[in-house]
């Protein structure tokens, strides 16, 4: 696999002494009266375990009141699939890993060659080209980012409160020094894209696509902000794991969680998923295109056929969805139903995961995957 462009530009401006950061890129509540908008067809068959059947249907996609890239509202009709009911865990990932012996990206050493056209290369010293993965920098430059506004006065911060971590992976969430051993059930992250198609290959499974993942987010809710409705907290109680307090200055830790949360510590929606909403980002299938949604087929949409950001041209970028522990209303509103985040491929993140689906016509497949096979000779 290619090492990240985004990783490779953050270890350049460590070398040459610049400031290091990356754009950032559940559920509980009694939801409002559901207007059921999936047309009821009934189970092909089991749900596979650690999965739940959403079925066909129709819904209106996107917001209009949202941002640019969430519009125009548009029908979308939907063929039914399974969905896996959390993100999937660290305990999850390992038996991945221990049955394949695979290395995600952010473990795998950087070569000099792969900085051609991002530094000059004769600046970077051997001992320098470590694994690593984006993490928070908690040592930001707190009057830098009140400067970093942009000309309409929102938070523009780049360069300033991300970092590359050094040894920091799925392993090691937070460097060579943190571990997951007392975190078996929380969501795998520093998860690149081709990390998850690997995973998802084994399992039998694969990646949702964008318009899947916001019809079950919904949970049968026509558009509505949250999955359990519009108002996003209801007295006391959080329905999810983000940020609370002005980002990244105050984090006041409200839901509990100043991190992940270990899967399942929200209440689910109402299609019986958890942390649709919060905890970590997750990718999609889909190339990012912002202008996508005026194009986009009624039936069944996979996304465009490549990549367009207005923001990065030459970078391609995949959808994100759901937001994430890091995000909060005076930054990325990333948690809403209709919000779109996007990534390039190669980068993890600290905030990053991922969870699988699975059509009826796969289960022959399904069944014939390497994990399959293993769990049925244990």
């Amino acid at each position: 696999m290619p090492t990240s462009r985004v990783i490779l530009s953050l270890i350049a401006l460590l070398f040459s002494g610049a400031v290091l950061s990356w754009c950032l890129l559940a559920p509980s509540l009694t939801a409002e009266p559901a207007k059921q908008v999936a047309e009821i067809a009934k189970e092909p068959r089991p749900a596979p375990p650690g999965m739940v059947w959403i079925s066909n249907g129709k819904f209106l996609m996107g917001s209009r009141d949202g941002k640019e890239d969430e519009k125009p509202i548009h029908e979308v009709e939907l063929s039914g699939f399974w969905m896996d009911t959390t993100e999937v865990t660290n305990a999850e990932f390992q038996r991945f890993t221990d049955a394949t012996d695979y290395v995600t990206i952010a473990e795998r050493t950087p070569k000099r060659e792969d900085f051609a056209g991002l530094t000059d290369v004769s600046l970077i010293k051997d001992e320098d080209l470590v694994p690593g993965s984006i993490c928070f920098n908690p040592k930001f430059d707190r009057e830098l980012v009140k400067q970093l506004r942009d000309a309409r006065g929102e938070p523009n911060w780049p360069y300033a409160v991300w970092m590359l971590q050094k040894g920091a992976n799925w392993r090691h969430p937070h460097g060579a020094e943190s571990n997951i051993e007392e975190k078996p059930n929380h969501p795998a992250v520093h998860i690149a894209w081709p990390d998850a198609v690997a995973y998802c290959e084994w399992a039998g499974k694969r990646l949702p696509t964008e318009a899947e993942f916001e019809y079950a987010s919904r949970g049968g809710l026509q558009q509505r902000e949250y999955p359990w409705g519009d108002k996003l907290q209801d007295g006391d109680q959080w329905p999810l794991n983000i940020w609370q307090g002005e980002f990244p200055e105050e984090h006041h830790v409200r839901d509990g969680f100043e991190l992940t949360a270990p899967a399942k510590t929200f209440r689910p929606n109402g299609y019986g998923l958890y942390d649709m909403s919060g905890n970590v980002w997750e990718w999609c299938a889909d190339w990012y295109q912002p202008e996508y949604y005026s194009d986009s087929p009624r039936r069944d949409p996979h996304g465009p056929r490549g990549s367009f950001d207005p923001n990065e041209p030459g970078l391609p970028k995949r959808v994100q969805r759901g937001g994430s522990f890091m995000c909060n209303a005076n930054y990325c509103l990333g948690y809403r139903c209709a919000a779109r985040m996007k990534g390039e491929p190669t980068s993890g993140a600290f905030h990053c995961g991922f969870r699988c689906v699975l059509a009826p016509s796969d289960h022959e497949a399904f069944a014939k995957a390497p994990a399959q096979q293993t769990a049925t000779t244990r």
